[in-house]
């Protein structure tokens, strides 16, 4: 829904990829056999989901295409992404809901070209219109978001340029400060509003997702992964607490 929602507003087209991961090694089964007998299973479930949605689009008022491959959806996804201008997911990889951030969302931000629409489960339709928050560090993946997501806060009846204020004896990070954030959204004819919200004792995916729900935001910009993917999964960065449980949307670029 969130999908179509975006492509009506934008006059956009949907490519739904599915892909049926044939790479699948169960141990001890040296000849496959495990997994030749589990395929026809596989696939006329792959063909009843497609059947079931195909259904459902046939009936809105938006262009699509389905896709249909074999091999890893993170493969799959990277390889038809060049010439797409998002790429939207579910905030959980399947079959692992509620056990921490999706790998693939991870592996999609940091290796896909175009930004990462990630949506929680409960999410039932998209806004564009809805105020966006953008949280800004100052970091070149900050500005990457920013960049990327201009088309949807040209958009939005309200834009908000949201930093968390560090302790004095924490020395922050600003190779672009908030005010040429705002700048370079007013060349684009897009006004934002600065806010500098207090770090407190909260995480800091916590303090940045309660400033974006007071100001009854729809949607959340932020670049991704600052710090090396490796620090982020074993010293839990921002990017990881806030994809593990977010309450809203997330567009993410790294």
């Amino acid at each position: 829904q969130v999908a179509l929602d975006l492509a009506r507003a934008t006059g956009g087209h949907i490519t739904c990829l599915q892909a049926i991961n044939y790479e699948i090694f169960a141990p001890g089964d040296f000849y496959g056999s495990a997994i030749a007998a589990a395929m026809p299973v596989i696939k006329e479930s792959a063909e009843q989901l497609r059947a079931q949605i195909e259904a459902r689009l046939a009936g809105e008022d938006v262009a699509w295409d389905w896709r249909f491959l074999y091999g890893m959806s993170i493969h799959r996804l990277l390889e038809h992404s060049p010439l797409a201008d998002v790429v939207i997911v579910g905030a959980a990889d399947v079959g692992f809901e509620g056990k921490g951030p999706s790998a693939l969302v991870g592996d999609l931000v940091l290796r896909a070209p175009v930004p990462v629409l990630v949506v929680p489960g409960d999410v039932a339709s998209f806004d564009v219109t809805a105020p966006v928050m953008v949280a800004w560090n100052g970091s070149a993946e900050a500005a990457h978001a920013l960049r990327a997501a201009v088309p949807l806060l040209a958009a939005a009846r309200k834009v908000w340029l949201v930093s968390v204020a560090e302790p004095a004896d924490r020395k922050p990070r600003f190779d672009f400060p908030a005010l040429e954030g705002a700048q370079y959204l007013s060349r684009h004819g897009i006004y934002c509003e600065l806010v500098e919200v207090p770090r407190g004792e909260a995480k800091i995916g916590d303090t940045l997702f309660s400033a974006a729900q007071m100001r009854d935001c729809g949607l959340m910009v932020m670049g991704a992964y600052g710090h090396s993917r490796l620090a982020e999964m074993l010293l839990g960065g921002v990017t990881r607490q806030m994809l593990s449980a977010p309450p809203m949307p997330i567009l993410l670029a790294h």
